[in-house]
Order: C-alpha cells, then structure tokens, then sequence
C-alpha cells in the first residue's frame, strides 16, 4: 500500500468505529437528558439502567477495537487468550439468539492472530441475523496460528465483497468501511506470510486463517 492508500484505510477504520460507538453514545446522550427533566422515582431509574447499559455496550466496543484493530501496547508481542475471549463473549451477549461456542487451546495468541480472531467473530456474529451458534476456535501448531470461526444458522447474511476483501483481491479504490476491516486482516496476513480463506453456504460461513508466528 502506498501512503494515500495508507491513509485511506485509516480513515475507512476510523468512520467504522465512529458508526458502531454512535448508537450507545446517543443513547447515553439521550438517557441524560430524560434524566435532566424527570422527577418520577420509577421513571428515574429505568433511565439509569438505561445510561448504564448504553455504557458498558460503549465500553465493549471500545475493548474490541483497542484488540481488533488498535496496537494493545501494554501487552506486548502476545495477547493472553482471556483477554481476547471477555470481548468476543460481550459482542455475543449484546446479539439476540445466538449460542457461542469457544476452543482455545493456547494461553496467549500473537497479536495478529487476535486481530484476525476478533474481526473473524464479529463477522461471524453479524452474519447470523436469526440467530445460530458461533464456533470459535485457533492453536499453535507447527510454528503457526490457525484460526477457525464458523457460523451457523438459519439464514447467513454475508456481504462477499468482504471475501474478496479478506482474499486480498479487492482493488484499494473500492474500499468502504463495510469492508475495511477485512482488508486489513488480508495486510496482517499478507505480512505475516500466511493467508485468509472463507466458505460460505445457504447456512453456513466458514472463516479460516494460518499465520506463521515469529
């Protein structure tokens, strides 16, 4: 990539993260303004319960980008699996109907490798639009990370243009924020010397990826 297309991708990841914050923001926003002019006891305290979830839904989505697509400074080279599980079990819990299941085998992942676990789960998570069951799933084996997240439900909804993004075939200038993050993970891999696949059916969208670490 060069510089333009550098900062194009910036500002792509940039506006993602300005759409998924504004809703829980505006809702707090909301919530403190009810808050301001209500004198009823009941009515006030379903508007904090309000203002607090509208928080932790804002604080969770703050967690999954620092991991998906930030640095995570304070971890270091690696980061402990239990840090990336806590973001992807909030994602789940604010989702309707959806059953998550988690295979980890190892205590810490390449930061990378979580970069593509985590983006890999919110995919998932935003195909299964009835509802179904998210299989999460990576090791270390044979000097890699391999990394498997598949959804399953009764009705997939995914944009293939995302593939192509996670493929590393779509052009720079078609770029959009719906697939910004997927172009990003295809640069980790790229980089890393390792590659990203997807399957998609009727029922059924299989996200894969093998990334040599060190």
């Amino acid at each position: 990539m060069n510089d333009t297309d550098q900062l194009d991708l910036a500002a792509l990841l940039c506006s993602r993260l300005c759409h998924d914050l504004l809703s829980p923001v505006g809702a707090m926003t909301n919530g403190l303004e009810l808050l301001a002019d209500e004198r009823d006891p009941e009515m006030r305290q379903r508007c904090l319960e309000l203002l607090e979830q509208s928080a932790k839904a804002s604080a969770d989505k703050l967690k999954f980008f620092r991991l998906a697509f930030g640095a995570a400074g304070g971890f270091g080279e690696s980061v402990p699996v239990d840090e990336a599980r806590s973001v992807v079990e909030a994602l789940v819990a604010g989702a309707k109907r959806v059953e998550l299941n988690w295979a980890l085998a190892e205590p810490r992942m390449p930061k990378g490798a979580v970069k593509v676990l985590l983006n890999f789960a919110q995919m998932g998570l935003d195909a299964l639009v009835r509802g179904g069951t998210l299989d999460v799933g990576a090791e270390s084996r044979g000097g890699a990370s391999e990394i498997v997240v598949r959804a399953v439900g009764p009705r997939i909804a995914f944009d293939e243009t995302i593939g192509r993004a996670l493929e590393g075939s779509l052009p720079a200038g078609e770029l959009s924020s719906r697939t910004a993050a997927a172009h990003m993970l295809s640069l980790v891999a790229r980089q890393a010397g390792g590659g990203l696949q997807y399957m998609l059916s009727a029922d059924a969208l299989v996200l894969g990826a093998v990334l040599p670490e060190g």
